[in-house]
């Protein structure tokens, strides 16, 4: 590790490699999408190439699952596993409940379906993503392609009702075409500012014809692990009810993850 990476590299470094302590040999795993994850992957693939770690990967993008087969982590479907025993994956906000907002990457859908099937799910995060409330960052929800205006229109109708302080929306772009996710729907973010009742909303945005699934993981995340620029990680456990924190250094000269991009 390089003592020349940014804090924030550093911070989602350190939250990766602490997340590796609980993957054990023989475990079927969840691997998100996104920088963090990228991070992990990487870590998990240095352990498989150098420990001798025997772990079978569900990605839950296209771009994780080359991703792990670069590293060397065998890729298998969620089918094909059926339950996983652990989910590792970043998010762009959690609050003090473990309450996430997933998505800004476009792959929701697939991270909740593989959430939902493990035994445990653990979100590796930089401090900038705990917030007080849910809410600054856009909310995603995934939509299906035919009528997505229509859907879109119903989606701001409801937020009249809900405790939201934004309720603006706008289909997610790819330069000038629609960003499309790996399932072929469209992505829209709601811009809420703050959600006073999570719970409440993503059961509201679900019942809207066209919606396939919403960015709000409630109840679902068992830990978050919070890494810091200097070398600190906080995990906490919100089952346990315990906050534990560990500090790396960063003095080692090699580094297996040049190559990755933020």
């Amino acid at each position: 590790m390089p003592v020349d990476l940014s804090p924030i590299d550093k911070a989602k470094y350190v939250a990766a490699k602490r997340a590796c302590d609980y993957v054990e040999s023989g475990m079927k795993l969840g691997l998100g999408t996104g920088s963090t994850a990228a991070w992990l992957v990487r870590c998990l693939g240095e352990l498989v190439r150098d420990e001798g770690l025997k772990i079978k990967g569900v990605p839950t993008s296209t771009r994780t699952a080359q991703l792990a087969r670069d590293v060397g982590i065998e890729v298998i479907s969620l089918d094909e596993a059926r339950w996983l025993d652990l989910t590792i994956d970043g998010a762009d906000e959690y609050d003090g409940a473990l309450n996430l907002i997933k998505g800004g990457g476009g792959a929701l859908l697939q991270e909740k379906i593989v959430a939902t099937a493990s035994d445990q799910m653990i979100v590796i995060a930089d401090a900038s993503k705990k917030v007080e409330t849910l809410g600054a960052f856009p909310l995603p929800i995934e939509v299906i392609p035919f009528g997505w205006q229509t859907s879109k229109a119903l989606v701001e109708e409801a937020l009249v009702g809900m405790d939201v302080m934004g309720a603006t929306t706008s289909l997610r772009m790819n330069g000038q075409a629609p960003f499309i996710t790996d399932e072929g729907n469209h992505i829209l973010d709601l811009h809420l500012n703050r959600i006073g009742n999570a719970r409440q909303l993503s059961l509201v945005l679900n019942q809207i014809p066209g919606i396939v699934e919403n960015g709000l993981f409630i109840d679902i995340c068992d830990i978050v692990i919070t890494g810091y620029g200097d070398g600190r990680v906080e995990v906490h456990d919100i089952n346990k009810g315990e906050v534990d924190e560990t500090r790396y250094d960063f003095l080692d000269d090699g580094n297996i993850f040049a190559d990755l991009g933020d």
